[in-house]
């Protein structure tokens, strides 16, 4: 009688299986957050200084404690930031500079972004003669330094009747910041797949219509990507604006330094504390309100090889 096999029973495995737990306070664990924190603190101490000294009267300044919290909180800093200190022969405080910065970023961000958004995509999706040249071109003059081409940016300006005008310092902010967006918008087509864009033109789409059509509502996390390091650098400038522009069209920055390093009467850091949380303002909402599109849009639009 031929001999009956059975399997052997299956070997019982004591204990949970997979990657073991780390622990909660692990060295590794200390070493990361205790470094965010100090980190965190860095750029935090400095803020909140700022903020409890323009909340504060001259009085309780001179006492000589920064960190401590307001006694009394007033607003009249805040006010007299806006409306009442001198930035050289005016004495409107930023209410003028700020509307000045208004009219001079919403264009350039406007008109940086379309066109970079143009460029890119047409590198992308539409091969032409001359592509790789003009894009190396466009990739070096994003290296280059801003001080180099002051005086020969100043000539072109004077020349085309835009010297110390709004008009000519928004021409400058849209030129620059082309190259850059432009890599940008060319390596975050480039992520979309090329499916959609060879159906899109096997449909009958052209140029324009696939750009609307398809690029367009896909494109969302870069134009805010865009928008975001536009509207930084533009509201943020000093250099170009007190360059190209007259004292009538000085931007927000251009008046805050004039603010901080006037010579006349006492200085008053509450003021100074208050016009300079005013004059960043604007790029802190606008990141805080697209944040999560922001790292959204840096990772797909990252450099790829």
């Amino acid at each position: 009688m031929a001999d009956v096999t059975t399997n052997p029973a299956p070997r019982i495995i004591d204990g949970p299986r997979g990657r073991k737990p780390t622990r909660a306070l692990s060295g590794r664990n200390i070493m990361i957050y205790g470094t965010l924190i100090v980190v965190a603190l860095y750029y935090l101490l400095p803020l909140y200084v700022m903020v409890v000294t323009s909340l504060k009267g001259m009085p309780e300044i001179r006492m000589g404690n920064i960190f401590a919290p307001p006694v009394e909180i007033t607003f009249q800093p805040w006010v007299k930031a806006w409306a009442e200190a001198c930035t050289g022969l005016n004495c409107d405080g930023l209410s003028r500079g700020f509307w000045n910065s208004v009219q001079i970023t919403v264009p350039s961000v406007f008109l940086s972004i379309a066109i970079a958004s143009l460029n890119g995509y047409a590198l992308a999706n539409w091969r032409f003669k001359g592509a790789n040249i003009f894009f190396t071109i466009l990739i070096i003059g994003a290296f280059i330094p801003y001080q180099v081409m002051l005086y020969p940016i100043v000539i072109l300006l004077r020349e085309a009747g835009l010297y110390g005008s709004l008009t000519g310092l928004i021409i400058v902010h849209t030129i620059f910041g082309m190259p850059i967006l432009t890599l940008l918008f060319r390596n975050y087509f480039s992520s979309v797949p090329e499916e959609l864009f060879k159906a899109a033109r096997v449909d009958g789409a052209g140029f324009w219509g696939i750009y609307f059509r398809i690029m367009l509502p896909m494109s969302l996390p870069i134009f805010v990507v865009a928008m975001i390091l536009q509207v930084t650098g533009i509201w943020n400038d000093f250099l170009f604006g007190v360059v190209y522009t007259r004292p009538e069209n000085y931007p927000m920055t251009v008046q805050l330094n004039n603010i901080v390093n006037s010579v006349q009467g006492v200085k008053e850091y509450n003021v100074n504390m208050a016009a300079t949380l005013l004059t960043g303002l604007v790029p802190l909402i606008i990141y805080f309100i697209s944040g999560k599109l922001f790292v959204r849009g840096i990772a797909a639009g990252a450099v790829k090889g």
